[in-house]
């Protein structure tokens, strides 16, 4: 029977993955302790899978060799690396990742097939179910998109601690990178870009001499701390200038979903991450500055004071009281 050609290999994958795992982890530990013959599951790392005429699994797992199935296998029958031939009874799916499938002559394949190539069925064989042609350009598509997935989500909930942490700990020093980045744009971008650039090439560097090298280790160990500060200080400032009245933790918020949201296109995400980081790092060293000036004076709710009135001049020193002549005795009478 010709076999039907389905564009499935997702769900075919998935429950290939998930049989190998269970085999992998329950039947293998179980290879030694129990008789070939009554063991579930046939499991083998390298070499041959080969179920002998009379004998009957559950599945049969291999990593990197061929497989023979003379007997039964009641379910699945997965190859990672090599070919299966079945000479035999497979009642459930067949999946060769890279290799060939063979129905050869009295074999039966009750299930689906999923291989990059159209099944062999030889005269006198019988595949009842239907080919899942296999593509790994469209598996490594998936595996790349969900391991993209899963570093936005990480960096998402990462930069999101951060940043509640850090206002909670400094709530004045968010103003005040704000209030620097608003006066001192040229410089904040600056200082960002060398902050950015320079210090992984700073730390390179001087890992490069043995006495620096614990120095340069530390510097580029904390890179991610260090950007990731950045990143959270450019949420801040977007944040605060679309809504620069509402409340402090509401305008990082608005700032972090915007900055997130973007971060999920391709090429624009990774512009915009470096351009947060620039921006963030160049405010955080330009407040620093600032901070040196005692006129620089950031409140809590983020409104400028006016700096602070020079003291008064000191007061003139009293004039020194008068002296009075001295007196002269009576002189004494007659």
């Amino acid at each position: 029977m010709p076999a039907t050609v389905r564009r499935r290999p997702a769900r075919a994958l998935l429950a290939a993955a998930l049989v190998a795992a269970v085999a992998l982890v329950a039947g293998a530990p179980a290879a030694g302790a129990q008789d070939r013959a009554d063991r579930d599951n046939l499991v083998v790392i390298t070499g041959r899978a080969e179920v002998h005429q009379g004998e009957r699994f559950h599945n049969v797992v291999i990593a990197d060799g061929p497989v023979t199935v003379d007997g039964t296998v009641t379910d699945n029958v997965v190859a990672l690396h090599g070919d299966v031939t079945v000479n035999g009874l497979v009642r459930n799916d067949v999946v060769a990742l890279d290799g060939t499938v063979t129905v050869a002559s009295g074999g039966r394949i009750a299930g689906d097939v999923t291989a990059r190539h159209r099944p062999t069925v030889e005269s006198g064989g019988r595949f009842d179910g239907s080919w899942d042609r296999w593509n790994p350009q469209a598996w490594s598509t998936a595996t790349t998109i969900l391991t993209r997935l899963a570093l936005w989500l990480a960096v998402t909930i990462s930069t999101l601690l951060l940043g509640l942490l850090l206002y909670l700990l400094a709530p004045r020093a968010a103003f005040a990178v704000h209030e620097a980045a608003g006066s001192r744009v040229g410089a904040a971008i600056g200082w960002g870009l060398l902050l950015a650039i320079g210090l992984p090439l700073a730390a390179l560097i001087v890992t490069a001499t043995l006495i620096g090298l614990p120095l340069g280790l530390g510097v580029l160990f904390a890179l991610g701390l260090i950007y990731g500060a950045g990143y959270v200080a450019a949420a801040w400032l977007l944040g605060r200038t679309m809504a620069r009245r509402a409340h402090p933790l509401l305008s990082f918020l608005a700032g972090w979903g915007i900055l997130r949201v973007v971060a999920l296109v391709p090429v624009l995400g990774g512009l915009c991450w470096f351009a947060a980081v620039v921006i963030g790092l160049g405010s955080i060293a330009v407040a620093i500055w600032r901070a040196r000036h005692p006129g620089d004076r950031i409140p809590v709710d983020g409104t400028p004071l006016a700096p602070s009135p020079p003291p008064p001049p000191p007061a003139p020193p009293a004039p020194p009281a008068p002296t009075l002549p001295e007196s002269t005795p009576p002189a004494p009478g007659f």
